[in-house]
């Protein structure tokens, strides 16, 4: 199926770099937007390198698309001022931009990290009221309010995946409950963007993992494929604390977040 011309903001970062490919094979167009310096590989693909300092910058970014796919920002834990600048006024510049230009779907990248402060023992699900771990989750908060303010005011279809631990493979004991396989975060990708009947959605994009902290949604219409568990050691790797983990502690946001001098 071709999704017409996709937007893909980020599209050098991690999770844009995953994405690339397989979005390649199913739009017709695939513009990637990032500062960093990109080639195109194939035919469909198109480059704008640059910042995108505000909304008319966004709209010359946008025009012609059918669907944005929006991964920049600020990534981690940082002062309060970036992850305002980065990732509020970031998305609000996209979401503006798709409201003047006429663009019908936009997909957002949330955070796992606005629950972080639940238990790991307890399955959150996404009506369950926010609790983030950090300023970082704080900012991701603030970009669903953003999503849902512009699906309720102005018909603007999003789709805000709450994005586990997309990692080739889990690196420590909290990701097999978090982890995001590159083949599920395609997949909710590819989802998000097809699914119908959109208002407003947010989901948690994570893999199938046996102890996974939360709920999967059948309203996306994906179903992930993998599952931590085969990386699980025959012994130990037990999580226990808030779920966000050590990006839950005092002492990181501290550091990351330049609180108290």
């Amino acid at each position: 199926m071709s999704l017409g011309t996709v937007v893909l903001t980020g599209a050098a970062g991690r999770v844009g770099a995953v994405l690339r490919e397989p979005l390649g094979r199913v739009v017709r167009r695939l513009v990637l937007v990032d500062r960093v310096e990109m080639s195109a590989r194939g035919t469909n693909e198109e480059v704008r390198q640059g910042a995108v300092e505000g909304v008319e910058d966004a709209m010359r970014v946008v025009e012609g698309a059918d669907a944005i796919v929006h991964l920049a920002g600020v990534s981690d834990e940082a002062p309060l001022e970036s992850l305002l600048d980065g990732n509020v006024l970031g998305t609000h510049h996209m979401l503006e931009a798709a409201r003047r230009t006429g663009v019908r779907r936009v997909v957002l990248a949330s955070s796992n990290r606005l629950t972080g402060f639940y238990p790991a023992d307890q399955e959150v699900s996404v009506d369950m009221p926010v609790r983030p771990d950090g300023l970082y989750g704080v900012s991701k908060a603030a970009v669903e309010a953003l999503g849902r303010l512009y699906a309720d005011k102005f018909g603007t279809e999003v789709v805000c995946l709450r994005i586990g631990s997309m990692e080739a493979e889990p690196t420590e004991p909290r990701h097999l409950s978090t982890w995001l396989s590159p083949r599920d975060c395609a997949g909710f990708v590819e989802a998000a963007l097809t699914v119908e009947g959109v208002g407003f959605l947010a989901v948690y994009a994570v893999s199938a993992n046996t102890r996974r902290f939360w709920e999967l949604d059948e309203r996306i219409g994906y179903v992930p494929q993998d599952d931590a568990e085969r990386f699980a050691p025959a012994e130990g790797a037990s999580f226990e604390g808030p779920q966000g983990g050590g990006f839950a502690s005092a002492e990181f946001t501290i550091r990351h977040g330049r609180l108290g001098g």
